[in-house]
């Protein structure tokens, strides 16, 4: 019997598994999908905001403004990118500039720090390419973007190193109390567990249901993405936000940490929690709302658009709480925006609500610090000269795009949580992000995947099961 079983492998569930791996406990994580981070966590924002938008007595706002200050440690010690850059709010006309003065209002209520209202020409003087129209801005400096894919990946590898189970392509059918716990039923066979961690996302509802009579709701809402090239990637050099609606923080313009822009998202009630689909009028009205923010955006340097699904709560917050009717059964649901800024702080307090569960809970020998990652392309021409006489593999460019090695795709690989199809090598290590998104590098990045796998090259996966990419031959 495990001591935690935790449901969902993205963000909030291998933070979650971190933790608590600093503990003399038995873990298990568990996702239906075929790697980490395969749910709203690969497809989203990549922001970590200030905190000033969610209301300052909502969970959202107190999760958000505790976990905006715990990155940078955080992603030091996981290698993981993540840079400061700060955000802007235009305002337009004495409406938004209305609704900025509530935002740096509620935003001190929160106790966000290092806030200011701009007005027109100081907001310019920070951003060249914003509107000439804009006549104000609040200026928040700590906010950040990150790799949050790369985040979940770090956490989930050191959270393995530290003695947790992962298991993937594992869906839990059904749930039973017991005296003791849990037995969750899944495709792999039963589990047994004392505490159960909810953090299925768009699927939470699901899970709770099967346990609690306490009912919520997730609401799916889609949300769809552009983006752009490196060589615009400066366009501008902080997020730039229009004043949110009830529809949520808008259309926002942001560099990445990787050196792309990516614009988006607009925001889509949809049945299908799993629908993932494009559309050309969604991506044209994204377009439209994009350039009130930043005039003539060149659109003819997109590489790809996307679309994620985020679990919108009907009650309106975050659920963060042990299930009054279920001892022992965690939901930690409805987490939307801003979720990813709020998640190691969710993480903290979950484990707190685990030690109040078992009255205490013994610490071990904890390394918060994963091996560090070699990205080839940062590295000076001596190191690289070194390094591959160490390793001629580092000496041979499989993704032109990225400049991404042999090396690379290898240990990405092999690592804890490692990745097993096409898409978790790009989540890993990049090749296939550039411009050119494979068209060059896919046939070999398969080879790789074969060889070390010691698979045939037509059982490789794009991503998720079922994605075959190759059914035989043809000449």
């Amino acid at each position: 019997m495990y001591d935690v079983v935790i449901v969902g492998a993205g963000i909030i569930g291998t933070f979650i598994a971190r933790e608590l791996s600093r503990y003399d406990l038995k873990i298990l994580l568990l996702d239906k999908e075929n790697d980490v981070s395969n749910g709203t966590t690969k497809a989203n924002t990549a922001i970590i905001h200030a905190g000033f938008d969610a209301p300052y007595n909502s969970k959202m706002g107190y999760f958000n403004v505790r976990g905006n200050p715990m990155f940078d440690k955080i992603c030091h010690e996981l290698d993981v990118p993540f840079k400061r850059v700060g955000s802007l709010v235009l305002a337009f006309d004495e409406e938004d500039l209305r609704t900025l003065e509530k935002l740096y209002e509620n935003g001190s209520k929160s106790g966000v720090t290092q806030m200011e209202i701009l007005d027109g020409e100081e907001a310019q003087q920070i951003e060249a390419n914003i509107s000439k129209k804009v006549k104000g801005a609040l200026y928040a400096k700590t906010a950040g973007i990150i790799g949050p894919w790369e985040l979940a990946i770090a956490l989930a590898e050191n959270a393995m190193e530290n003695g947790v189970d992962l298991r993937l392509n594992t869906e839990v059918m059904d749930v039973t109390r017991l005296n003791d716990g849990y037995s969750i039923v899944t495709n792999k066979g039963n589990i047994m567990s004392k505490i159960l961690i909810n953090c299925a996302g768009v699927h939470a509802d699901k899970l709770n249901n099967m346990v609690s009579n306490n009912r919520f709701k997730i609401i799916p809402k889609k949300g769809q993405y552009f983006l752009l090239d490196k060589t615009v990637g400066n366009l501008v050099n902080k997020i730039i936000f229009q004043c949110p609606t009830d529809r949520g923080k808008g259309i926002v313009v942001t560099p990445t940490v990787h050196g792309n822009l990516i614009i988006g998202p607009d925001s889509e009630i949809i049945e299908e929690k799993e629908d993932t689909a494009t559309e050309s009028h969604r991506l044209k009205f994204i377009r439209q709302v994009a350039e009130k923010s930043v005039p003539n955006i060149p659109f003819d340097h997109v590489i790809t658009t996307f679309a994620g699904v985020r679990a919108e709560p009907d009650t309106g917050d975050f659920i963060i709480e042990e299930a009054e009717d279920s001892p022992g059964f965690i939901n930690v649901a409805g987490i939307k925006s801003p979720g990813l800024s709020a998640s190691p702080a969710i993480a903290e307090y979950v484990v707190n609500l685990v030690k109040e569960i078992y009255g205490s809970i013994k610490e071990k020998n904890f390394n918060p610090f994963r091996k560090r990652v070699i990205r080839f392309a940062k590295l000076s021409d001596e190191e690289k000269d070194e390094l591959i006489k160490k390793d001629h593999r580092y000496g041979n460019i499989i993704c032109r795009c990225e400049t991404i090695t042999e090396g690379e795709i290898i240990d990405a690989i092999h690592r804890k949580a490692g990745a097993t199809t096409v898409d978790g090598v790009k989540r890993r290590a990049r090749p296939g992000s550039g411009r050119c998104q494979g068209g060059f590098c896919l046939p070999r990045v398969m080879e790789l995947l074969a060889r070390e796998k010691n698979k045939n090259m037509e059982e490789i996966l794009k991503d998720g099961l079922g994605s075959y990419i190759l059914t035989g031959r043809t000449k």
